[in-house]
């Protein structure tokens, strides 16, 4: 049985499902590829993320809509498909990459077209009034491309000034129950009629898909990754990114296709619960995540570094706060380049934070909590 799923203005010419199926951990064969759409599908999604970075997906992603349209009878129009090009590169470059993203997906046109990762100064000027401004020209005048957007990694201003150059139709960003320090930002392009996409709020969202036995008493009697989901629709947010590679990942997606309304008062509860019992495990250490420290002689990421403890130690997410430090210093920028060792103890921090913490401590603790052998990240 297909889910009925409600559509949302994604932008201002799309519509998507309110649950997105990103393509980056399918990427092993083409049959792969065609199952996991395939249950995408019958879960009510009509929206498919990928990139010209992502392995093979493109190709795997053409090929299984191909499939589908003969097999079953899916329609490959009634598909939205959102692929993205990485910031760099002169015209004729992106030119030909684009031509070749056409050749792997069968589209003669992409839906919405998104610059992968304007996470700095220099990405974004690239795209105002770099190469990049005459390739978008290029696209839509030549009528491949209805949207444009982007994802960022980026920080908080950087995000704001790419919102407010009213270039972009809709943007991915990192928003989530566990970090809501780029709510805002998602406020304020929603009320520019722009799209935004939460980017994997499962995974980079906490690992909600394996929640600590402390979220999980907290959530009572939902699954954490439930509650996770029900608070992005309740604030307005467009899609969620749903990474999946097996029927099972699909299972919140099909109970939630049209559960975008408010807040009942029993999850209002279970979220005050799980901020309640982090601000009691942390005490008087909990940063608030007001970004005044900032900024840093040293460049430490002190609010992102913070932020990690207060999971760690407050949500009891060890898995996700290890990773996530451990990957500081190796993913270029896409993450952070220092991680609290670089840290002199100048106490500067200090005197600007508005809680009085003691900022230099609480780096170097959370440093020895968290520090292990690095881990790669996945794509980029």
């Amino acid at each position: 049985m297909i889910v009925n799923s409600h559509k949302r203005l994604y932008g201002g010419r799309t519509k998507v499902s309110s649950f997105t199926l990103g393509t980056m951990r399918a990427v092993d064969n083409a049959d792969k590829m065609y199952q996991v759409i395939k249950h995408a599908y019958f879960a009510g999604i009509n929206h498919i993320e990928t990139a010209q970075s992502y392995g093979r997906a493109e190709y795997f992603i053409g090929k299984a809509l191909e499939q589908l349209q003969n097999k079953n009878d899916f329609n490959k129009k009634n598909w939205i498909v959102t692929t993205k090009v990485l910031p760099k590169g002169d015209f004729n470059y992106l030119k030909k990459n684009f031509y070749q993203s056409l050749s792997d997906l069968n589209l003669k046109k992409i839906h919405n077209l998104a610059i992968h990762g304007i996470n700095l100064n220099e990405h974004l000027d690239w795209v105002l009034s770099g190469e990049g401004k005459q390739f978008i020209y290029w696209a839509k005048e030549m009528g491949l491309v209805d949207q444009i957007g982007f994802s960022s990694h980026g920080g908080f201003k950087l995000i704001d000034d790419a919102i407010e150059s009213n270039l972009f139709d809709f943007c991915n960003l990192h928003v989530h129950l566990l970090d809501k320090s780029k709510l805002p930002l998602a406020q304020k392009a929603l009320k520019k009629n722009m799209g935004v996409l939460a980017i994997s709020p499962a995974d980079k969202g906490g690992k909600l898909y394996l929640p600590s036995q402390i979220l999980l008493e907290a959530s009572k009697p939902y699954h954490p990754l439930e509650i996770a989901y029900r608070f992005l629709f309740s604030e307005g947010i467009t899609t969620l990114s749903l990474g999946a590679n097996k029927p099972e990942d699909f299972d919140l997606a099909i109970k939630l296709a049209n559960a975008t309304h408010k807040l009942t008062k029993e999850e209002i509860k279970i979220i005050s619960n799980i901020e309640d019992l982090s601000t009691s495990r942390l005490g008087e250490t909990k940063c608030e995540q007001c970004r005044a420290c900032l900024p840093c002689p040293n460049d430490v990421p002190i609010p992102e570094i913070l932020r990690l403890r207060n999971i760690y130690i407050g949500n009891g997410q060890t898995e996700f706060a290890k990773e996530r430090y451990n990957l500081i210093g190796r993913a270029g920028h896409w993450w952070e380049l220092k991680n609290a060792n670089s840290c002199d103890s100048c106490n500067i921090c200090i005197s600007k934070c508005p809680h009085e913490l003691d900022i230099p401590n609480l780096l170097k603790e959370t440093h020895n909590l968290l520090i292990e052998t690095p881990r790669k990240r996945l794509w980029g």
